[in-house]
């Protein structure tokens, strides 16, 4: 198309013309190739105006890999790249620098080319633009090369018009055709460490091997560890670093998203430093790239070495994934740094630079896409966290126990719940349900039927009113959802429960001889479904040590065929015939054979809960306590807590032991759960059990002091687990829909 002609340009585009004729092509292979060769240019380019979209897009590019691959492939004729600036202007133009470094800072320039164009123009008919990329070792491009740049660029013009003449449409494809260099016009650049040397343009191709493969495991990257580690296999490997850390900015400082390497020195230097100041990762945030020779500070409680010379490239990472090769602007943002360390003081040849440039352009857009994620995970699970109950009340006769899972295919967000409510008289009300489906309005859903379904309860209701008068509020909320939910209600005085179902699976029973047997009640309809009959119930006598699951059908949704069955394995899980298996062990096998065989695709809820005994026996130990966050005295309250219950209980001989581990457990929780606490010491015949629940659901790990500091990364700040392992043999960390349960036995001697 031109712009002299749009009438005749419409007329013939209607025609069935090919829009990379022989003719075309012919015509831009030559110009571009002229250009190269009389300039001396690793890659050339022809832009042709695309008058419909109003922008110019890439037709033709050659030259050698990488410098070819970093041409935008479409850009507004009003930018301030040298190509729109000669097709607006009708002059030659290069590539200018609105906003240049200072002389005393190591900024390199973003872009490593020195870039010419001319236009390509032919009297009024203005097609295009002729650019040529050269290293910018070369210098600028003096008059009498921009001159013959231009006549390179009528040339071209004249035989466009020509075959614009003939009927062809001058337009650029959808995409451009891409020319490898020649023979005759070698324009091939030799990089240390990068292909045979002996063989032209072998460096610019293997250049492209990890750039293709980190765009894969990019692609399939969903946290910031994957990010972490293809940067690790395709940046670092190939270049030869020694250590790589990904930064972000936020609330004015620098946080480290993830390291690799031999990185710990540069991450103490990095996380947390404000904005601010001024080191050269914010000044990487914006946009230019620095390179930083220096000496190697000495690690902690080391003698200092000679000097050992290292190089920092600091890179900016953009969120559009597209090579800086402009100054940035508003349509591209900075979202952290790359931070490259390297042995010696490495240069970095413009080709090299060229690469890092695609490479950060990639890492930029995988760590926006992930931290988004990571934030619409974090909204999901504080609302999960929100809308499922804080702690489960226990009765002294009913100790329970409950787990949450996500579904790994869909949104975290999901229907699923499970509640227990306490009643005057020793009774226990025991609840899970699903919603239908995984949006905002299923949890929004769950939220007021959970809701309901204890504010009845509570007022006495039994278990088939309780989903009667939750099905009648249901009805008025206009939701087209439906709910399904199994309601239990428990006398621990005498073991009788009810059993109410709205549509769920029916509870099971493990009893004290390890059987396991349904619950059985009328299965009624979901809630959301119109019933004339009320719903119905039926009672059972459980035995003492009997073991109660309530669960929803997310626990088996790979298992359509038996769901039954395959729930009556998942509850005999561990040891077969143990008559009192601990409750958190064996929740989490429950949930950790759930998820053996394949990614769930459902959320799930499984309610664990043990029927201790009758008045004739003796009534367990339990006691509680409720620390809130950010408490200074929360570590000493727990320790003053055990020693008054042991002491109570006529175990003072366990109480130091118990203190100490009592302290440095809830001290870990109130520092890295940032979480309100919940304590709970039970008493059995022969040991006692301490429980500390908070709100954050990553298992403490116990950081060995010979370990080095690259391998404690992930490790909990304090030593204090160091401790409770060495004191304790039998603790477990169990994680549940509100956080974790840090749990721990300790053995009473006997008397």
């Amino acid at each position: 198309m031109t712009s002299r002609h749009p009438e005749a340009g419409r007329h013939r585009s209607s025609e069935p013309q090919p829009l990379h004729g022989p003719e075309l092509a012919e015509a831009l292979h030559h110009a571009a190739r002229a250009a190269r060769q009389q300039l001396g240019a690793v890659a050339a380019a022809v832009y042709l105006l695309d008058e419909h979209q109003g922008e110019l897009r890439l037709a033709l590019a050659g030259g050698s890999a990488p410098s070819f691959f970093t041409f935008p492939g479409r850009m507004k004729p009003d930018s301030v790249a040298a190509t729109a600036r000669a097709w607006a202007s009708g002059r030659a133009a290069v590539l200018i620098d609105p906003d240049p470094a200072d002389p005393a800072q190591q900024h390199a320039l973003p872009y490593p080319y020195a870039a010419a164009s001319a236009p390509v123009t032919a009297g009024e008919r203005r097609f295009g633009a002729l650019t040529v990329l050269r290293l910018e070792t070369a210098g600028p491009f003096p008059p009498r090369e921009l001159s013959a740049l231009e006549e390179i660029g009528g040339e071209l013009a004249r035989a466009l018009e020509k075959l614009a003449d003939q009927g062809v449409t001058v337009a650029a494809g959808p995409m451009p055709m891409l020319v490898p260099p020649d023979s005759k016009v070698d324009t091939s650049v030799s990089t240390p460490g990068w292909g045979v040397r002996s063989v032209p343009g072998s460096a610019g191709t293997s250049m492209m091997y990890p750039l293709r493969r980190l765009a894969d495991l990019l692609n399939r990257a969903t946290t910031v560890d994957d990010v972490v580690r293809a940067a690790q296999y395709c940046v670092m490997a190939p270049l030869r670093a020694r250590s790589l850390a990904l930064v972000s900015a936020s609330e004015g400082r620098l946080w480290v998203l993830g390291h690799s390497g031999d990185s710990s020195t540069m991450v103490r230097g990095l996380h947390g430093v404000s904005v601010d100041e001024r080191t050269p990762a914010a000044q990487a945030l914006g946009g230019r790239p620095l390179f930083v020779h220096d000496v190697e500070p000495p690690g902690p409680g080391l003698p200092v070495p000679d000097e050992q010379p290292r190089t920092v490239a600091y890179l900016p990472l953009t969120d559009d994934g597209q090579f800086i090769d402009l100054p940035l602007t508003s349509g591209r943002r900075v979202v952290g740094v790359c931070c490259l360390t390297f042995d010696g003081m490495r240069e970095f040849p413009p080709e090299e630079r060229a690469l890092l440039g695609m490479m950060t352009g990639q890492l930029g857009a995988a760590v926006e896409r992930v931290e988004l994620s990571a934030r619409q995970r974090a909204v999901a699970e504080c609302l999960q966290r929100f809308l499922l109950p804080p702690q489960l009340a226990d009765l002294p006769r009913l100790p329970t126990t409950a787990r949450y899972r996500p579904a790994g295919t869909t949104s975290n967000v999901g229907g699923d719940w499970y509640d227990v409510i306490t009643l005057p008289g020793a009774c226990a009300v025991l609840v899970v349900g699903d919603v239908e489906g995984h949006a905002m309005e299923s949890a929004a859903v769950m939220g007021q039927v959970r809701t309901a379904m204890a504010s009845y309860a509570a007022e006495g209701h039994r278990p088939a009113t309780v989903i009667d008068r939750t099905r009648c509020l249901l009805d008025r909320l206009g939701t087209d959802l439906t709910v399904t939910c199994c309601v239990v209600a428990l006398d621990t005085m005498d073991g009788t429960a009810e059993v109410a179902l709205a549509g769920h699976p029916a509870p099971l029973l493990r009893t004290p001889e390890g059987n396991i047997r349904t619950l059985d009640a009328p299965a009624n309809v979901p809630l959301g479904v119109t019933v004339p009959d009320p719903y119905q119930a039926r009672e059972h006598t459980l035995d003492p040590g009997s073991i109660l699951m309530l669960w929803t059908n997310g626990l088996v949704d790979w298992h359509p065929s038996d769901p039954q069955t395959r729930a009556h394995v998942l509850l005999g899980s561990g040891e077969s015939g143990a008559s009192t298996p601990d409750l958190e062990h064996l929740a989490d096998l429950i949930i950790t054979e759930a998820c053996a065989t394949q990614q769930p695709r459902d959320d799930a809820v499984v309610l664990l809960a043990r029927y201790e005994g009758t008045p004739g026996q003796e009534e367990p130990r339990v006691a509680g306590l409720h620390i809130q966050r950010r408490d200074l005295l929360g570590a000493r309250t727990a320790r003053t807590f055990v020693h008054d219950q042991l002491d109570t209980w006529g175990l003072q001989d366990l109480s130091d032991t118990l203190e100490l581990v009592a302290s440095e457990i809830v001290t870990n929780a109130l520092i890295h759960a940032g979480s309100d606490v919940d304590v709970r010491l039970r008493a059995f015949e022969d040991h006692l059990r301490l429980e500390v629940r908070d709100s954050d659901s990553n298992p403490p790990v116990p950081s060995h002091l010979t370990l080095a500091a690259e391998e404690n990364a992930r490790a909990e700040h304090g030593r204090g687990l160091l401790i409770v392992e060495s004191l304790v043999d039998d603790w477990n960390s169990s994680p549940n829909g509100k956080g974790k349960t840090v749990a721990l036995n300790l053995p009473i001697p006997p008397r």
